[in-house]
């Protein structure tokens, strides 16, 4: 039996006392975080908005088995919270759909959270209607004209189902409830209601496709209300892709027991936690790129050399090597070795140990 068969249905308790202690560090850390970003300059505190709206959008896909190019979902973070796009490579229509939609929770997080909202975040994720080789509802409720809904992993004909949503039949009700609660339930801490957010909604997964991101998103608009602040400077599915595993297994546990959703929110409030944590150490690669640039304030730079400096700093994946600068930066083999050639004799850059055609070059 699911909770959702329950007669209670969806009158989810939990038992304080043991959340307490957890909840004031959580809402500890997040003070702490905001006090921090508050006396950074504008700029700093834009670019670890960028980083992590980029960390959110990049994650959340990924932990649904999906990767999206972070270079491209980053340019699409900086261009619409006003960083200098120069360089950067222009995303895909999809890319720029998915980050409108992550944008629009976190900016948007003092209206209503509507109907037409969620659909509108659904149709975002699927152009065109399709996911990968498969057509999706895209924009609409699922039907379960093909069966029931079910969340199953493991090789054709030794599926393992984990869980089986409700039926199609009264979902719009049923959204609407969630809704109700959502927009004007009674008065709960912003942090405790993230975490019944996300399983309510995850457990009526009312889409064909996409209900764990827009779950994911819904958490993200309640944690902006909770923070009081439409910039987000840390990334909880950064988290839970860290976490995937046990994310998944406390989510099945908790849908198949009782309304009692204590342990759930312990693990939920458990992982933000850590969300938090690691958000330092994107706060501190902000400030040493920020260092970096103002050391470099005067040096006369071409477009490519900054471009490609940039992606250094925000985690180059590989070993840079004057062809994989050219494909980067669109140019031949000679104009990026003239490139290096100048960052190298500046002490930008400096040459690895290895040399001949393995000749790599890293930050000085």
């Amino acid at each position: 039996m699911y909770i959702y068969e329950l007669p209670d249905w969806p009158r989810f308790t939990w038992q304080t006392d043991r959340l307490e202690a957890l909840l004031g560090s959580v809402r500890h850390q997040q003070g702490r975080l905001l006090g921090q970003m508050q006396h950074l300059g504008f700029g700093v505190r834009t670019e670890a908005a960028v980083q992590a709206l980029t960390q959110e959008v990049v994650k959340s896909h990924e932990i649904e088995g999906e990767r999206l190019d972070p270079v491209q979902v980053r340019s699409s973070a900086a261009r619409r919270l006003g960083l200098d796009t120069a360089g950067l490579e222009p995303a895909s229509r999809h890319i720029d759909c998915v980050v409108t939609t992550a944008l629009d929770a976190v900016q948007g997080y003092a209206q209503r959270l509507t109907a037409e909202r969620l659909l509108g975040w659904q149709s975002a994720l699927f152009p065109g209607g399709r996911s990968g080789f498969y057509q999706v509802r895209a924009g609409a409720w699922r039907d379960d004209r093909t069966g029931p809904m079910q969340v199953v992993s493991g090789p054709l004909g030794r599926e393992k189902m984990h869980f089986q949503a409700p039926a199609a039949a009264g979902l719009e009700e049923a959204v609407q409830q969630f809704l109700t609660w959502f927009n004007d339930g009674p008065a709960l801490d912003a942090v405790l209601k993230a975490g019944v957010a996300h399983l309510w909604f995850v457990t009526l997964h009312p889409f064909e496709d996409g209900n764990g991101r827009i779950a994911r998103t819904i958490t993200d608009l309640q944690l902006a209300r909770a923070d009081g602040s439409s910039q987000r400077f840390y990334s909880l599915s950064a988290q839970i892709l860290r976490e995937r595993k046990a994310y998944y297994t406390i989510l099945e546990k908790t849908q198949q027991a009782s309304l009692d959703i204590t342990a759930w929110l312990e693990w939920f409030l458990e992982c933000l936690g850590r969300a938090l944590t690691a958000s330092e150490h994107t706060v501190a690669a902000v400030l040493r790129k920020a260092h970096f640039w103002e050391q470099l304030a005067g040096q006369p730079l071409n477009e490519r050399q900054r471009k490609l400096l940039n992606q250094l700093l925000d985690g180059f994946e590989g070993k840079l090597t004057s062809s994989k600068w050219a494909t980067i930066a669109k140019c031949s083999q000679d104009t990026a070795s003239r490139d290096i050639a100048s960052l190298l004799e500046s002490g930008i850059l400096l040459k690895e140990q290895a040399g001949g055609r393995s000749t790599s070059y890293r930050l000085a």
